[in-house]
């Protein structure tokens, strides 16, 4: 039992450490099973577009990140963690911001 909450408390702590800054992905791996979804296209176009894309974001996360609530950033961050791409956290953070 105290194993469990050890680890709930430690993921806590990660995830409000990740609020204070962008989180790190590896857009790569992300883009790269993207590409294999696409249809119809090689398997290069859609992992450049998509690598090009996150890229863009994660500029657009670092230049507004402050602009965000705490709350929303661990909250955002925290469900990115799955997916690993800054164009859903960035669409994410935009959505609670005009919610507010």
């Amino acid at each position: 039992m105290s194993l469990s909450i050890s680890l709930i408390v430690l993921s806590s702590q990660l995830v409000v450490a990740a609020a204070d800054t962008v989180p790190k992905f590896d857009i790569g791996g992300s883009c790269k099973a993207t590409a294999s979804a696409a249809a119809g296209m090689s398997e290069d176009q859609p992992v450049k577009r998509c690598i090009s894309d996150e890229q863009d974001a994660q500029r657009q996360l670092e230049s507004q990140w402050s602009t965000f609530t705490s709350s929303s950033r661990v909250s955002c961050a925290g469900m990115e963690n799955i997916t690993r791409s800054y164009v859903s956290l960035l669409t994410c953070l935009q959505f609670a911001k005009q919610a507010k």
